[in-house]
């Protein structure tokens, strides 16, 4: 005798699922009918738990989103200084991205965000917030004396962002030839040595 599964639990298959084959397949060629071949089920019995397309679509949105926030509040949380808590927020980010690969595919796919709204804004708020937390990082480092003063916090935000987004879709293309943590850390201290840099360099510039 089959037994059914709770819905939520039947859902959060789908969802796990639909990361996968994003994975695998690319989401801009992911097809319900896949996704329902994955987890045993119809394209119907997809549907009865995500009316369409687009809602799960959303549904795997809030998963990524629910996990990124998960280790944000870790990073917060942790008793370090506000350089050290921002490699973590890096470090961290880039162990979700190995964890989950889809991510960079579903952040940058403009055919899946074009035909959906909801996904789109989901992202963005998300990227919003990751970007307000760097840049709160950076703000500390400042005032705590680890980064120069005059440092414009969201721009050098921007900058970090920036960086963990190019590195992501550089691992992806490279077939994930390189570990992107390691790589992560070594060009994120890079950076960080750039904007302290600048105050030794304008000391020296004083003194002499």
């Amino acid at each position: 005798m089959r037994i059914r599964k709770p819905a939520e639990t039947r859902k959060a298959e789908i969802i796990e699922a639909t990361l996968r084959l994003a994975d695998r397949l690319g989401p801009d060629r992911l097809t319900t009918e896949a996704v329902a071949e994955a987890v045993g089920l119809t394209q119907p019995g997809i549907f009865r738990h995500f009316p369409k397309k687009q809602v799960l679509w959303e549904a795997v949105a809030a998963r990524i989103g629910t996990e990124m926030e998960t280790r944000w509040k870790r990073v917060r949380k942790a008793d370090a200084s506000p350089s050290g808590r921002l490699r973590a927020l890096i470090a961290a980010q880039l162990r979700l991205i190995q964890t989950i690969p889809a991510i960079p595919a579903i952040l940058f796919s403009r055919e899946l965000h074009t035909m959906n709204d909801g996904l789109r804004e989901a992202f963005f708020g998300l990227m919003g917030r990751f970007h307000g937390l760097v840049a709160g990082l950076i703000d500390e480092a400042c005032r705590a004396g680890e980064l120069r003063e005059d440092l414009n916090p969201d721009d050098a935000a921007f900058l970090i962002v920036g960086l963990v987004q190019g590195l992501a879709v550089r691992w992806s293309i490279s077939g994930r030839a390189f570990s992107l943590r390691k790589e992560g850390e070594r060009l994120l201290a890079l950076q960080l040595s750039g904007f302290a840099c600048v105050v030794a360099a304008e000391g020296e510039r004083r003194a002499s």
